[in-house]
């Protein structure tokens, strides 16, 4: 099958500009959202809950979610959610507002419980499943939860802090440690109907963890409009896809999806989640990533779209056996940049699935840019084009100032998709956002003539592995702590299957000697798994500084890469 050709750009044109004159779902206004204006959609549900509502009844019994031997309808999840919902606020007492934390791996019980309390007008905190006791016990303690839906692995994590941080914690899947089980709160629910609440576009449903520059993990604050306007966004993309192909939908005859990324970030609970509940996919859901069990799943379901961070995609790629995925037509992939190298061998590998990409983040509800198809195979560099009709994208240098096209700046993103700000932090979120709404991404990109963007670097001083950011500091910060290292600079490793690996120089107190092995064990006491340095490297003598008496991590990644590694794992 030969490649397809990049889209011509004045149908395109023409297709959204129909889609926006006569389709009323996607008319666009503009509104005032916290003192800046945006486009907005005007037509969008006030809340998710009013979104899950209408697919509920949309898509009706038609079956939605796949897990082992379970299936469950778009009706049925949403019947579940609400009789959740319902036990929650008469047995828990949950109100609108108030805060509740998901602490479990990929499960129907999330998907289930993350719907339960957005239907109450509370706040949902989908923890990161990989933390241990210590990142958990930060994360709880930060946000507020009160109240803790968890499977038996992260339950054992945090039933030691429950006296402390005051939590009620309900259990799911097992018996046993907790205060109530998920089962029997939703059997004894007193309704399925709906809760009766009023939820205000702007509200938050959401507070999710992701980290940046500093020592700890940073809880964005999202809103039902900012999720509601991302999910318009993908579907009008759809939309005018659609259009241009001749009626040929990117999602395929009969739209199936796998779900093999963590629930937890936006790319799970967003991308794939929340988009397939809206436009009707099936989604097959993946408790751990299996390269092969992943090629089973997508033929035996016959499932047409796969989205996950680009190490997956090429593992998948290396996978698949000679009978390859005739039912897949589109291999996406969020959460880092996609090599070149491997855009071009999935075109090759796969007749049928083309290769896609995007560019969002935790802080705009995974809106950013989107390429997919002859442009994304022309253009394998690139992240793509600013998602229409209500996202607007700039690069701009140190001053503020926009620079012209083709150099490289700070890339700003301006939606109604975009995060209110960071929980608890007020300073950073004034650095973050702009008076007049820009989101700065601290990623440094440039964008040509045409309006494609291209990742080059990022200020922030973040590793990211296989989709995961792991702050440099918060790594640094453990190692400090193991009583023989005096210096510590954590830094990325070029990594072909999961972009970046995490490397680690260090330099021993005077009269000590370090043991490799016993610092990554050390580590891996409080850090979940992915942070863990992967590459270490025992400096000879002190690591060099700059003027400010930082040190100069540029120098130091670079002569160790230059070295084999003491340690590599």
């Amino acid at each position: 099958m030969a490649d397809p050709a990049p889209l011509d750009p004045a149908k395109t044109a023409a297709a959204a500009f129909k889609l926006l004159a006569e389709n009323p779902m996607f008319k666009v206004g503009e509104a005032e959202i916290r003192g800046a204006a945006y486009r907005v959609f005007e037509n969008a549900p006030k809340s998710l809950a009013g979104l899950f509502a209408a697919s509920a009844v949309t898509h009706g019994e038609k079956e939605f979610l796949i897990f082992e031997d379970e299936r469950i309808s778009f009706a049925e999840l949403w019947r579940r959610a609400c009789r959740l919902a319902n036990a929650l606020h008469d047995e828990l007492g949950v109100k609108q507002g108030d805060k509740v934390a998901l602490a479990m791996r990929n499960y129907p019980e999330w998907c289930v419980s993350y719907m339960a309390v957005i239907a109450l007008g509370a706040v949902v905190v989908p923890l990161n499943a990989w933390w241990k006791e210590e990142e958990l016990h930060y994360g709880l303690q930060d946000c507020g939860a009160k109240i803790v839906i968890a499977d038996k692995k992260r339950l054992d994590y945090i039933a030691p802090l429950k006296d402390e941080l005051g939590l009620t914690l309900v259990l799911a899947r097992e018996e046993g440690g907790a205060d109530y089980r998920y089962e029997d709160l939703i059997a004894g629910a007193k309704s399925d109907a709906a809760p009766d609440v009023d939820i205000h576009p702007d509200d938050d449903f959401c507070i999710v963890y992701t980290s940046g520059s500093t020592g700890h993990p940073k809880g964005v604050v999202l809103t039902h409009r900012g999720a509601i306007s991302t999910l318009f966004s993908w579907s009008f993309v759809a939309a005018v896809l659609k259009e241009v192909r001749g009626g040929v939908s990117p999602f395929g005859d009969d739209p199936g999806i796998l779900l093999a990324i963590p629930l937890f970030h936006v790319t799970g609970s967003h991308s794939i989640f929340l988009l397939s509940y809206m436009v009707g996919r099936r989604m097959a859901m993946m408790y751990r990533w299996d390269p092969k069990e992943a090629a089973n799943i997508i033929n035996r379901e016959k499932l047409t779209n796969f989205v996950g961070v680009p190490s997956q995609s090429f593992e998948l790629m290396q996978a698949v056996g000679p009978e390859g995925l005739p039912s897949l037509i589109d291999i996406g992939s969020g959460g880092a940049k996609r090599p070149a190298e491997h855009v071009k061998k999935l075109a090759k590998k796969f007749e049928y699935g083309k290769p896609s990409s995007g560019y969002g983040l935790s802080e705009t509800n995974a809106l950013g840019c989107v390429i997919s198809q002859g442009d994304y195979l022309a253009r394998p560099d690139s992240t793509g084009r600013p998602v229409p009709p209500v996202t607007d994208i700039k690069i701009m240098n140190e001053a503020g100032e926009e620079v012209p096209r083709g150099e490289a700046g700070e890339i700003w993103i301006k939606s109604p998709a975009n995060f209110r700000g960071y929980h608890n932090l007020p300073e950073d979120t004034a650095k973050s956002i702009t008076p007049d709404g820009w989101f700065r991404t601290g990623d440094l990109g440039k964008m040509d003539k045409e309006d494609y963007l291209y990742i080059v670097d990022r200020i922030k001083d973040v590793i990211i592995r296989g989709g995961e950011n792991i702050s440099c500091l918060e790594v640094e910060n453990r190692v400090y702590e193991h009583g023989d290292v005096a210096e510590a600079v954590v830094f990325s490793v070029p990594d072909e299957v999961m972009g970046e690996r995490v490397g680690l120089v260090v330099y021993p107190k005077d009269g000590m000697s370090i043991d490799v092995e016993d610092l990554r064990r050390f580590i891996a006491e409080d850090l979940a798994e992915f942070k863990v340095p992967e590459r270490i490297w025992i400096s000879p003598s002190k690591l060099p500084r700059l003027g400010t008496a930082k040190f100069d991590k540029i120098t130091v990644r670079k002569i160790a890469l230059q070295h084999p590694p003491a340690l590599s794992v």
